[in-house]
């Protein structure tokens, strides 16, 4: 605080100076704040001198910066929902006027406010240097926030939450109705410790979880004409490069998704010396333009889906599915071509898998929960890497990198207290991790398993050389947070490994929870 800044000499004084003006008033105020701030930004002079500072008064101020930005944050939105009610009432009063008051000659108010929306979203692109695109989306993520989302506003005020993920979980309420959103909104502050250290992933996976489990008719109307909005796109783009879009069922992408990986991998090791991701590409353009020349052969591929039995055989039950590396879908989304590829045809009938059906099918696995956290639970081994039973279970109950705030997918499996400091090959000690999160012991002071009595389950403990503290847990609960009464048996789960036309690689007889194949590299070097 600088003695006399913004008129006042205390904080609290400070507060309630702009609290008693009008926008032009806090306008003002705020401009001497970013007068001060950039003058400071442009000649910072010896004020991030290092020598004989400690790395805490750095990291402090860090935290400062961010709490700041989050209340601008918070600000910026409502200052971007009062012009577009001001640009609508203006708009108005001027038709009204025009027309001599006469109500038969006034245009219709949804035109007019649509005319004033195009205009709200003009200055707001050029005053904030946005794409009109951009503009148009944050404005309606923005109102979303303020009249819907209040706790998540709340948040993104204190610094409870970042901007990203405040926005994240605005854009994945769009398609909820405003009284489910507020109830989505007071379920999500009541989790908010356990989403501390979420990524922006995890924060729509939880407004689909819990949206799922209040409204599941809704849930499964929404995917149905989301599911009508499937589209292909081109976007240009430089060197004579584009990008090619394809909204899809969240089964078919991760399944294309896999098999271009899986081919990639293939490719690779046979000697091509591309990226991952080109060789993907490649594989791509070989399928779908040389399907008779450079495109793979058909393989088996396995997609974990994670659902519960209720969920499963009723469509009312209300309980989210979980795609293995990628996260919840409605139960809507997976539920006939799961039934569809885990039931023989009836006698007579022409199997949709040919003459290998009976061997390729998909195969329901019976996983079992934690009693309070829900999450799935399974066995130990004895070796150092995790054997492919627990890289498959880590991932389907993992589902992105648990390290805080990353959404990247599961590439590594990680032991969180090393097996060269004693660390067992456990579920318990282990998690899924991104190439970059699995160098923890070189990124973090500290990262350690933690039972927190409020948040029951696998919690990981992150601490950074500044001393910031996150937890993170893993995927959202299949059966939401609310406490909806359980139906008889609500501690089991099964989980289907589903791959479209052939069943995963283990095929079989249930040999267990989690017993599968991995879907990427071993747990290097943890």
């Amino acid at each position: 605080m600088v003695p006399g800044f913004l008129g006042e000499d205390t904080p609290e004084g400070a507060l309630a100076a702009p609290r008693r003006t009008d926008p032009v008033g806090l306008a003002q105020h705020l401009g001497d704040l970013a007068f001060l701030l950039q003058g400071l930004a442009g000649d910072p002079a010896e004020l991030f001198t290092t020598e004989g500072r400690p790395r805490r008064e750095f990291s402090d101020l860090l935290g400062a910066i961010q709490a700041s930005r989050g209340a601008l944050d918070s600000l910026e939105a409502r200052a971007l929902v009062a012009p577009q009610d001001t640009t609508r009432r203006e708009r108005w009063e001027q038709a009204r006027a025009g027309a001599a008051h006469e109500d038969a000659a006034i245009p219709s108010r949804s035109r007019i406010e649509q005319e004033a929306d195009g205009s709200t979203v003009t200055d707001i692109s050029l005053i904030t240097r946005r794409s009109p695109h951009m503009a148009g989306r944050t404005l309606a993520s923005a109102r979303r926030l303020v009249e819907t989302l209040p706790r998540i506003m709340s948040a993104l005020a204190a610094g409870q939450i970042a901007v990203d993920s405040a926005y994240a979980v605005a854009g994945a309420s769009a398609v909820l109705d405003p009284d489910l959103a507020r109830e989505v909104d007071r379920i999500l502050g009541e989790r908010s410790p356990d989403l501390d250290g979420a990524g922006t992933r995890r924060w729509r996976d939880a407004v689909a979880t819990v949206a799922g489990d209040v409204d599941p008719e809704g849930s499964t109307l929404r995917h149905r004409r989301a599911r009508s909005d499937r589209h292909v796109t081109v976007t240009p783009g430089q060197h004579g490069m584009a990008t090619l879009t394809a909204r899809l069922t969240a089964l078919d992408a991760q399944q294309i998704h896999r098999h271009l990986s899986r081919e990639a991998e293939r490719r690779r090791a046979a000697g091509d010396r591309s990226g991952h991701s080109a060789v993907m590409a490649d594989v791509l353009v070989d399928t779908v333009l040389r399907p008779g020349e450079g495109a793979p052969p058909p393989v088996t591929l396995e997609v974990g889906v994670i659902i519960t039995d209720r969920a499963l055989f009723r469509p009312d039950a209300g309980d989210v599915a979980h795609l293995e590396g990628y996260g919840a879908v409605p139960a809507e989304a997976v539920r006939e071509r799961l039934l569809a590829c885990t039931t023989p045809p009836a006698e007579g009938e022409r199997d949709p898998f040919g003459p290998d059906g009976e061997a390729v099918r998909a195969t329901l696995r019976r996983l079992y929960a934690h009693p309070t956290a829900d999450e799935l639970i399974a066995m130990d081994s004895a070796s150092r890497p995790f054997p492919p039973s627990m890289r498959r279970f880590l991932s389907r109950r993992d589902t992105t990198c648990r390290g805080p705030f990353c959404n990247a997918a599961i590439r590594q499996y990680d032991h969180i207290v090393p097996v060269s400091r004693g660390g067992p090959t456990s579920l318990d000690n282990g998690q899924g991790a991104c190439a970059h999160c699995n160098k923890k012991e070189r990124l973090a002071a500290r990262v350690e398993r933690v039972e927190n009595p409020a948040l029951p389950g696998h919690r990981v403990r992150w601490t950074g050389h500044s001393g910031a503290v996150r937890e993170t847990g893993p995927t959202p609960p299949l059966l939401g947070p609310t406490d909806r009464a359980r139906a008889p048996g609500a501690d089991d789960a099964s989980a289907a490994g589903h791959d479209g036309s052939a069943a995963g690689p283990e095929g079989g007889p249930d040999r267990g929870p989690g017993d599968g194949s991995s879907n990427g590299s071993d747990d290097g070097g943890s």
